[in-house]
């Protein structure tokens, strides 16, 4: 049950993703484009995943809600310090978001359109995650 119902959320938002054009690497260099042709698009897909989110999370935070649907403990991060490794994270994550106008979760839906340019980040994001297991530990 609970995999099929992760497959369902997950093809939902995949769906929403599609719909509204955020594979579409093009969409986010428009949304990059401040001073050229400004596609303000992806900036209410933020917007709209900040108001889904902010409910549970404060539920979470504030102990209201301590389980999953399935009654699994809900571990959010304790960490709040801002290191070089979490700056170092958010710049290499936002270049190459820049460059390739690509995010992990649009990926494989590239993938799947035949869009093939999306290799070269799928093997740069594997890297990343391989670096960082190796740093963090």
């Amino acid at each position: 049950m609970k995999k099929a119902l992760a497959f369902l959320w997950g093809g939902i938002f995949a769906l929403g993703l599609m719909i509204l054009d955020m594979i579409n690497p093009h969409t986010v260099h428009s949304f990059l484009d401040i001073f050229g042709h400004w596609n303000a698009r992806l900036a209410f897909v933020m917007i709209g995943a900040i108001l889904v989110a902010i409910i549970p999370f404060q539920l979470v935070k504030h102990h209201k809600i301590n389980n999953t649907w399935f009654n699994e403990k809900i571990h959010l991060p304790t960490g709040q310090q801002i290191d070089r490794k979490l700056l170092l994270g958010a710049t290499l994550f936002g270049i190459g978001w820049g460059i390739s106008g690509i995010c992990p979760a649009p990926v494989l839906a590239l993938l799947s359109l035949g869009y093939m340019q999306a290799i070269y980040f799928i093997i740069a994001m594997l890297f990343g995650m391989w670096l960082c297991d190796k740093t963090v530990k």
